[in-house]
């Protein structure tokens, strides 16, 4: 079985400016498809910008919306899988989400984040209730959530006992908290054995800094492939056989004792 070569594109796009940020987006697409990769994954928030403030209601669309139209064609254009973050209306709620486009430009999944961070996401945002949201691609269950969700050990788990094989986590984490991206998440692709890719927003925006540093994490414990502090396009396989063979050598899964653990 051939490995899905995933693009992580590191950058916080244009702010406040969808139609910006859907060229930006399209330019890594050609980027990503000419290196051999079959999904392209963009930070939290990516079509709108993060820290943009009382413009989140105004840029929200719907999942099926014009901006959602202008990915699907991107992909179908380019023959490669687009992972975005958007805020998503429906009807008066908006939620922090992401939504997945196939290579055909059919949606494969839409995902709202369901653990907010800090007064800025709780102040606009709906938590999402669905806590585990796939998809198939080329072979490999693909599972995702959104920047805070990851820090959560039950959130990941719930994938891996739902058979996720690669997590896609959009993210717009910022400093001080980048051990997040150096630590917390290849264990917790170790612990839960799943790749994660994980894909940071870069640099200052309003009272952020973001710290890059996107990662595509894997199951062995190792990191396949680390980006920088700035923008960047990086590039890593997802190997299912690997994955197979960590699975039968780490015992954690089989060896779990559900009946003692409690909420």
């Amino acid at each position: 079985m051939s490995p899905l070569r995933t693009a992580l594109l590191q950058s916080s796009g244009r702010p406040g400016s969808v139609a910006g940020n859907l060229k930006v987006l399209d330019e890594a697409a050609g980027r990503a498809a000419k290196a051999g990769a079959g999904l392209l994954i963009s930070p939290e928030m990516f079509l709108s910008g993060y820290a943009i403030g009382d413009e989140v209601p105004l840029l929200a669309e719907p999942a099926d919306g014009p901006a959602a139209r202008s990915v699907a064609e991107i992909a179908e254009r380019h023959g490669i899988a687009v992972m975005y973050g958007y805020p998503e209306r429906e009807g008066e709620l908006i939620f922090n989400s992401a939504q997945l486009i196939g290579r055909d430009g059919r949606s494969l999944a839409n995902y709202r984040k369901t653990h907010l961070f800090g007064c800025f996401e709780q102040q606009w945002f709906t938590p999402g209730e669905q806590q585990v949201v796939q998809a198939e691609l080329d072979g490999v269950r693909v599972g995702m959530l959104i920047c805070y969700d990851v820090e959560f050990p039950e959130n990941v788990r719930a994938h891996a006992l739902a058979g996720t094989d690669l997590l896609l986590v959009p993210t717009a984490q910022m400093h001080p908290f980048q051990f997040v991206a150096e630590s917390l998440v290849p264990v917790r692709a170790f612990e839960s054995q799943m790749y994660i890719a994980y894909v940071n927003r870069t640099g200052p925006e309003g009272e952020f800094e973001f710290v890059g540093l996107s990662c595509l994490a894997s199951p062995d414990g190792t990191t396949r492939v680390r980006a920088g502090r700035g923008e960047e396009l990086v590039v890593g396989d997802v190997d299912l056989a690997l994955l197979y063979a960590s699975r039968e050598t780490n015992p954690y899964l089989r060896d779990r004792r559900p009946g003692l653990y409690t909420s």
